[in-house]
Order: structure tokens, then C-alpha cells, then sequence
């Protein structure tokens, strides 16, 4: 491979036409990258008036141009289609609620003309809107697929920034080059995913295939974090952080150590659905009950024996007598109260316990969750085929990929802490796979 001959730089957006006004401002002030260059919007189905905009503004731009989809097709499936429409052979993928520094995309061709032939792609660094703090450096994976941003939202001075040509395991989407050819060659962005944990995705694919991935901190851009992903609420979101991650391990974790993690990856979804569905919806403690501890067929213990005898009383005899004198003693109210009590004991059958309350689904995250199992069961097919075609080009083992790049345990979804702590599940995790047991504020500000 050698340097890029012309970049194409990617911009995703939709209902964003006030992102854009600052992006492609921005991208106006670029230092000369030293390659033709050109600027590819795909507005994704938006509905506030994104492509009259462009083409009042943009219409005439030689280097500006766009493609309209009617509907949206995500984050994934409209990156593969601007990278599909691209011209140049290297791909510079913008998120549109970001300002790139005016050295941006020349940080990014440079790096990538100096990487060996091995480079398929280079991710820049993204900080907050005021520069101040980080936003992506570096990604680690967790064991059952999900990611995290090191050092997220800590200021620059303590955060754990890479070094320039620094391994990563993955580029960040919303800031990186990659050539087009391996991009095309590795399938691109996987469409099912729709959004979320697809650069996690094809980092790995990059890596299996023989590829490499590393960091240009010069290629600087500042974002609004979360600007876009907030309109998708976050009960949906979480919805695609937990179907995508298991995708992620499904698809690409190598033959025999697959088989080694599915019973930690599945039990911990299982775990978070579990504790969802008791500590957030109505009528879920009788999840709890053992039916054979008292619930069903006799099973109930005997009632233990008074630990010191008590004499009772005889009862007092239903004589002519006894009854007044018995009259004479509670009255004819509270006589006749107490026989009534009396004959419906030994007449009318007792009560019947109350039922307990049936379980009822009622909190959105949890139903998210099962939203989870349900697409998943539903399509195992399809994540089938791809697991195959990941396996089939693979040209570097998970040992090598994983002695570089650990994978993490960090507790962090409700459910997690015990289950972590739990000695029987860490004899699940494989002890020749190297694993680093982490806090959530020891990766990341929590907060």
C-alpha cells in the first residue's frame, strides 16, 4: 500500500442541519491535506429541511456534494453507502456534531502515508466541545463485547492519551481514515448493527484479517457528545449496546475460544435481564418463590411445638346455664357476634389466601432487554452466515490480537457487581486469557 491519492471525507447526518453549519464551516479552514479532496454528506432521512439547506449554501461548492435517503439507514448502513459513492481510495469518517481542527485531515493523510503497508486505518483524537477534556484516545473491549472510551471525559492533563503510531484495537467512527479497499474487503460497517459498537466491530474484523489500526493525536476535532445519539432515546439505545456487543463476540471471537466464553457472555445478558425484570417491574417477587418450600403439594414443614406446654381452659359447656351465663358476660351483641363467628368456622370453608400479585413488564429498560433475546433468537441465521465469513479471512489469532490489546472486566449494568464477584463465574473465564479486572471510574468519568 502507499499513501492515498485523494480522500473522500464522510459526513453522516440526520436531522443535524445545525451540526452542519459548524462542520462544514470547519472543514472550509482545512489546511491543504497535499491530496485532492473531496466533502460527501448523506442526509439520512432528516426532516428539518438538511438538503434545501445544502443546496442553497453548498449547491455550486466544487468540493461539496451530497446524496438524499428517504429514510434512515443508520449510522452503519449510511456509511457504507457514502463509502460505497466515495471517490477517493482513503475514507475520512466525520461525525457531523463535531468542529475539526483546521490541521485535521492533514494529520490523518500524514499518518497514514507514513504507516507501514500493514495500516488499514488511523483514528484522531476527539475532545469536548472546549477542548478541554477527552473524548476518544483509545477504546478497550470488554469480554462479553461491549466498549469503552478510555479516560472518557477526563481533563487532556490526566487523561491516558496513545502516542503517534500507537497500536489501537479499534479507530473511533466519528474520526477516522481508513483505506477504502480494506474497508470494502472487511464488509464494512455490519448494516444489522444499525448504530453503536461498529467501529469495535470492524477494528476487530481489520485486526483478524492481518490488518492494523493505529493514532494520529495531531488529528484533532471537537464534539458535541452524544448530540446525535440523544434523539434516539435511551431505552433504545440500550437496546443496541447489548444486541451489538453479543454480535460482536458471536462473530468474531476465533473457533474454540468462543465456545470457551458463550457461558460468561450469555450468563451475564441473562443476569442483567434477570435484575432488571425483579428490582424495576410490579409483582416480581413471586419470581423469587421456591414453589416446592411450602407453595404446592403439602410441601410446607410442620409447625414446630410450643417450646413450654400451655393449659387451656376447658370449654365452658352449652347448657341452658352455660349460655346465660355466657349472656351474662359479653351481652347479646357480642354474643350473638362471636356464635355467628363460630358457626361460619365450622360451616364455611376457610379463606383462601390472597394471591400474590402476577409479575407485570412495565419498565422500558427491561423490556429493551428482552427486545435483546427476542432479535437475537430471531436472527441467528443472519449472524450465523457473518460469523462465517469474519472466520474465513482470518489471518491472525485471538492470542495475538488479545496479548496487545486485554480484554477488560469492568461492572457496570444492574446485576453485574455480584455476578462478577461470584466465584463460580470466574472460573468461566478462560485463565490463559489475558483479562483486566476494572472499577467503571477507573476507566472512565463515571459521573
Amino acid at each position: 500500500m502507499s499513501a492515498p491519492s485523494r480522500v473522500s471525507v464522510a459526513v453522516l447526518s440526520w436531522n443535524g442541519r445545525h451540526h452542519l453549519e459548524t462542520c462544514l464551516a470547519a472543514l472550509e479552514e482545512q489546511a491543504d491535506p497535499g491530496v485532492p479532496w473531496e466533502v460527501l454528506v448523506l442526509d439520512n432521512g432528516s426532516t428539518d429541511g438538511t438538503v434545501p439547506w445544502l443546496e442553497k449554501h453548498y449547491g455550486r461548492h466544487p468540493r461539496v456534494r451530497w446524496i438524499e435517503s428517504p429514510v434512515n439507514l443508520g449510522f452503519c448502513a449510511g456509511n457504507n453507502r457514502l463509502a460505497a459513492e466515495a471517490r477517493g481510495d482513503a475514507i475520512a469518517l466525520l461525525n457531523n456534531d463535531t468542529r475539526p481542527e483546521p490541521g485535521w485531515l492533514a494529520a490523518l493523510v500524514d499518518a497514514l502515508a507514513a504507516a507501514p503497508d500493514d495500516v488499514a486505518a488511523v483514528s484522531g483524537k476527539i475532545v469536548d466541545w472546549e477542548g478541554e477534556h477527552l473524548d476518544f484516545g483509545r477504546g478497550v473491549m470488554t469480554f462479553d463485547g461491549h466498549a469503552f472510551q478510555l479516560d472518557f471525559r477526563r481533563p487532556l492533563s490526566k487523561a491516558r492519551v496513545p502516542r503517534g503510531g500507537e497500536e489501537l484495537l479499534f479507530a473511533c467512527g466519528g474520526n477516522m481514515l481508513v483505506r477504502r479497499e480494506s474497508f470494502l474487503a472487511a464488509g464494512g460497517f455490519d448494516e444489522s448493527y444499525f448504530a453503536y459498537l461498529e467501529d469495535v466491530d470492524l477494528g476487530w474484523r481489520l485486526w483478524s484479517g492481518g490488518e492494523r489500526v493505529v493514532f494520529a493525536p495531531d488529528a484533532v476535532v471537537r464534539h458535541r457528545s452524544s448530540a446525535t445519539s440523544d434523539l434516539l432515546g435511551n431505552y433504545n439505545r440500550g437496546f443496541l449496546f447489548e444486541r451489538n456487543a453479543y454480535l460482536t463476540v458471536y462473530k468474531n471471537y476465533e473457533a474454540g475460544l468462543w465456545e470457551r466464553l458463550m457461558p460468561a457472555v450469555m450468563l451475564t445478558l441473562l443476569t442483567r435481564t434477570q435484575t432488571l425484570l425483579l428490582e424495576n417491574n410490579p409483582g416480581t417477587g413471586t419470581l423469587r418463590l421456591d414453589p416446592y418450600s411450602g407453595w404446592i403439594a403439602n410441601t410446607a414443614p410442620a409447625a414446630a411445638p410450643p417450646a413450654v406446654p400451655v393449659t387451656l381452659p376447658p370449654p365452658r359447656p352449652l347448657t341452658p346455664a352455660g349460655l346465660a351465663a355466657r349472656w351474662k358476660e359479653y351481652g347479646t351483641r357480642d354474643l350473638a357476634a362471636r356464635g355467628w363467628r363460630k358457626l361460619k368456622q365450622r360451616v364455611l370453608p376457610p379463606p383462601s389466601p390472597a394471591a400474590p400479585e402476577p409479575p407485570r413488564l412495565t419498565d422500558e429498560r427491561t423490556i429493551a432487554q428482552f427486545r435483546v433475546l427476542t432479535n437475537l433468537i430471531g436472527h441467528l441465521d443472519r449472524a450465523a452466515r457473518s460469523r462465517e465469513s469474519i472466520q474465513r479471512r482470518r489471518r491472525r489469532s485471538d492470542r495475538e490480537i488479545f496479548d496487545r490489546f486485554p480484554l477488560y472486566l469492568v461492572p457496570t449494568y444492574p446485576g453485574d457487581d455480584p455476578l462478577f464477584a461470584n466465584p463460580a463465574f470466574t472460573t468461566w473465564l478462560p485463565d490463559d486469557l489475558p483479562i483486566v479486572r476494572a472499577k467503571l471510574e477507573e476507566v472512565m468519568e463515571a459521573g
